[in-house]
């Protein structure tokens, strides 16, 4: 099982990676997405090998509730570079 972990502690390393390389906005957005998810999937793993429900239930939450401020995130980054393109008053 600690395998298992390892494994998907590697595959949390590339979007860390991508993150770190990439310039645009949206693609560092995706990529912190996709850590999000996976470090809540970690968390239901570990809940589950350690037979505690309270990670488990830490890691559902982060799960459900942490894409959602994301994608706020994301339109509110979206509307921002809307106003300055077309100008305040536009």
């Amino acid at each position: 099982m600690s395998g298992i972990l390892i494994g998907m502690l590697i595959c949390l390393l590339l979007p860390i990676y991508e993150a770190w390389q990439d310039n645009n906005v949206w693609q560092k957005i995706l990529a912190f997405a996709s850590i999000e998810t996976k470090t809540s999937m970690i968390i239901l793993v570990v809940a589950v090998l350690r037979d505690d429900w309270m990670i488990g239930l830490v890691g559902v939450i982060i799960l459900s509730v942490g894409n959602a401020a994301l994608m706020l995130l994301a339109n509110v980054i979206k509307r921002l570079n809307d106003v300055s393109n077309r100008g305040l008053y536009g």
